[in-house]
């Protein structure tokens, strides 16, 4: 009989790599799935549920980002100001002209589980509507997008 014991990393062991996406080689659900996957880190064989062990994230090119059939005009972004009759609705068109990098944001933290770590793993996620990133000083890697 064997005695393995099952590993769990601890803080101290965590490790965080810089990986760089562009958003314009698929479509948004399928970066948000490769996104959610790298900050998460269980695509790691070290993985602990508790420890928050993933990478950072670095994504451009969030103005082109593909939506397939007529989502561009019928998916709908709902905010609420709190007061009665304050719903308002913006579509994707509206999204991607004033802030495209919230397209992204959105769907990864949709993506995420709910928990005490969520907060801590979007900070780590960085997204640039254009070509253009301020991280070039950390060496990201390249993640293609199947």
């Amino acid at each position: 009989m064997v005695n393995a014991k099952t590993y769990s990393q601890k803080p101290k062991e965590v490790t965080h790599r810089w990986i760089l996406i562009d958003a314009s080689s698929a479509p948004l659900g399928r970066v948000s799935t490769v996104i959610a996957k790298y900050l998460i880190g269980k695509y790691k064989p070290t993985y602990t549920p508790h420890i928050d062990a993933g990478d950072y994230v670095v994504v451009i090119n969030a103005e082109k980002v593909i939506v397939t059939g007529n989502k561009e005009i019928d998916k709908k972004y709902y905010r609420h100001s709190g007061f009665p009759g304050g719903i308002k609705d913006t579509t994707v068109a509206e999204v991607r002209a004033k802030h495209p990098e919230r397209l992204i944001e959105a769907a990864v933290k949709g993506m995420i589980p709910r928990n005490k770590l969520a907060a801590e793993r979007l900070k780590r996620l960085r997204v640039f509507p254009g070509e253009a990133h301020t991280h070039t000083a950390q060496t990201p890697e390249k993640v293609e997008i199947k």
